[in-house]
């Protein structure tokens, strides 16, 4: 009988789709949606004059949904990335894993000045201009971190620093689905804002997915 010499690279390839498939197969998924995402209220325009169609529209609420209590380890060289565009922030809020680096370009044709007073991160990046981006910021403490700038006041963004790596961000319409979760009974939460925290058990199976909607009886 005739045998069969598989390439090395081929057998290689085949060795890491299975223990890729896996894990994959070992994993939980919990997805839902959630009821009411509030509405910030409207920012103040400030004295800086823009021109007709330079100002973009603010981006869109959303949740962030975070597994509580999973053990972790800490980020490594994770970059994540707060620009300006528009003469608004990119992200109505940007979650993070703690000990993420955090980079801010500004696509605009203006100055901008990002900095926040929070106590889990206050810095100011002075002002910068497109192509003149300031380094990364390591963000090593868990909480919220306010964002604004000095030129343009009403611009507001939210950074919100997690001691897990398992999060998401909702759709506009409150859908989310949060994947590659370990087996285990945790806390599920969702973050609408800082005075709003909605939260819920949840068991999880590997490779199983989990159904949860939240609403106001959830309420941290």
């Amino acid at each position: 009988m005739r045998s069969l010499h598989w390439p090395s690279w081929l057998l290689g390839s085949l060795v890491l789709a299975l223990a890729a498939s896996s894990v994959c197969h070992g994993q939980a998924i919990v997805e839902g949606q959630v009821s009411t995402i509030p509405q910030p209220p409207p920012a103040p325009m400030g004295r800086y004059q823009l021109k007709a169609g330079q100002l973009a529209a603010p981006a869109k609420p959303v949740a962030v949904i975070y597994l509580e209590g999973a053990p972790s380890a800490r980020a490594g060289n994770t970059v994540s990335i707060m620009g300006q565009r528009g003469y608004q922030f990119e992200h109505h809020v940007l979650p993070i894993q703690t000990g993420t680096r955090v980079e801010f370009p500004n696509h605009d044709e203006d100055y901008h000045n990002v900095f926040s007073l929070s106590k889990t991160k206050r810095f100011d990046l002075g002002r910068y201009r497109m192509g003149e981006n300031p380094p990364a910021l390591t963000f090593d403490k868990p909480g919220v971190v306010r964002l604004y700038c000095e030129i343009h006041q009403h611009m507001r963004g939210v950074i919100l620093v997690l001691d897990t790596p398992y999060f998401t961000t909702t759709t506009a319409d409150g859908k989310f689905r949060l994947k590659g979760l370990p087996a285990g009974s945790y806390n599920l939460k969702a973050w609408l804002d800082e005075k709003t925290i909605l939260s819920a058990p949840v068991t999880l199976k590997a490779g199983q997915t989990v159904r949860l909607n939240f609403d106001s009886s959830n309420r941290k």
